[in-house]
């Protein structure tokens, strides 16, 4: 019995000695101030970079213990050239990491999640803000002050509009408490439309996925809060076009997959659409020069969750998973189990 509750002090005592300095490897350059939030808060461990799309060659080099993907692919050609034990996400999106190679090599994959950090509220604000910006023309706005005109354009309130938010999750959660304060009439579109809770949120009616052309013909507004996954590539594609009601408006703060950039082009030459808020594209870094962006577009460079608060409550939960790591313990949020027989033979290698 004593042996008993000893074991976890004893276990505990193993893994602190386990513990070694851990290399971990940013893949891209961008999203400077994730790093410089996470750096202080993990002293006795080294945080390399690679530009984006040269993970494997980077992997050549010194061994890697963590690798941090932001929005770079890591497929099984990289998972088998590695020797990392742990790929953690500064943030939600897992869509260019290949699961199912990373668990049979024994890798652990992570994330955190929008609840709790503030990076849901602050890619919920920033939803807000291409709302505003596309209604009240802000471009043309801005146009016009430097003209020297006076009370144009004329802009499109929320008010009393109503917006389609596709994924209620954790972000879609917090843009409709945002917009039910602007006064707007709010639907919505999950997997799971019978789940509770959109009472509280205002809202007004929640669609299945079979039903989203329904719900998209009723909205002024159609925000992308969803997943991306197999299931959801090109979610709106040229049939959620054409469902849409004319002069409609499409935000997008969750991932560029989502949309089928051929479909988006010919609904903004059209007029079909009358303006997108992009803050993800079909490609990161997206070519300035690509025909949509000579439309009613306002692209912002994925930064919907990039803010002090976010930033600091995602660089926290990142630390704590690299400790949780670096001391032999199963990170949090991990979307995978690697069995012990495939760590101990990652380890190995």
């Amino acid at each position: 019995m004593r042996l008993t509750y000893l074991w976890p002090a004893i276990e505990s005592s193993r893994r602190r000695e386990r513990r070694h300095r851990l290399r971990i490897l940013f893949c891209g350059d961008g999203f400077t101030e994730s790093r410089r939030r996470l750096i202080p808060l993990v002293p006795g461990h080294d945080v390399v970079t690679c530009p984006a799309g040269q993970t494997l060659q980077c992997l050549a080099g010194p061994p890697v213990d963590v690798i941090v993907p932001y929005v770079s692919r890591i497929d099984a050609q990289i998972v088998r050239a590695g020797s990392f034990g742990l790929v953690q996400q500064f943030g939600v999106g897992l869509d260019g990491v290949d699961v199912d190679a990373a668990t049979d090599a024994g890798v652990w994959v992570a994330r955190v999640p929008s609840a709790g950090t503030g990076n849901a509220e602050s890619a919920a604000e920033h939803a807000l803000l291409l709302m505003l910006a596309l209604s009240r023309r802000l471009p043309q706005a801005q146009a016009s002050l430097s003209a020297g005109l006076v009370g144009d354009p004329a802009g499109i309130a929320l008010w009393r509009k109503t917006a389609c938010i596709v994924g209620l999750g954790d972000i879609g959660s917090a843009l409709a408490a945002r917009l039910r304060a602007c006064g707007m009439r709010l639907i919505a579109v999950r997997r799971r439309p019978e789940q509770s809770g959109v009472a509280a949120l205002g809202v007004e009616r929640v669609f299945g996925p079979e039903a989203l052309h329904e719900a998209l013909a009723q909205a002024d507004y159609v925000v992308l809060c969803v997943n991306y996954g197999a299931a959801s590539h090109h979610l709106i594609d040229r049939a959620a076009f054409d469902a849409m009601k004319p002069g409609a408006f499409l935000i997008n703060v969750a991932r560029g997959g989502l949309v089928d950039p051929d479909a988006l082009l010919s609904a903004l030459e059209s007029g079909k659409l009358a303006g997108a808020g992009l803050d993800v594209f079909w490609e990161e870094p997206p070519d300035s020069h690509h025909p949509i962006f000579t439309y009613n577009v306002i692209a912002t460079p994925h930064v919907a969750g990039v803010t002090d608060a976010s930033y600091d409550g995602i660089a926290h939960a990142v630390a704590a998973n690299i400790e949780r790591y670096a001391t032999g313990d199963a990170p949090l949020f991990a979307v995978n189990a690697p069995s012990p027989a495939a760590q101990s033979e990652r380890r190995r290698r």
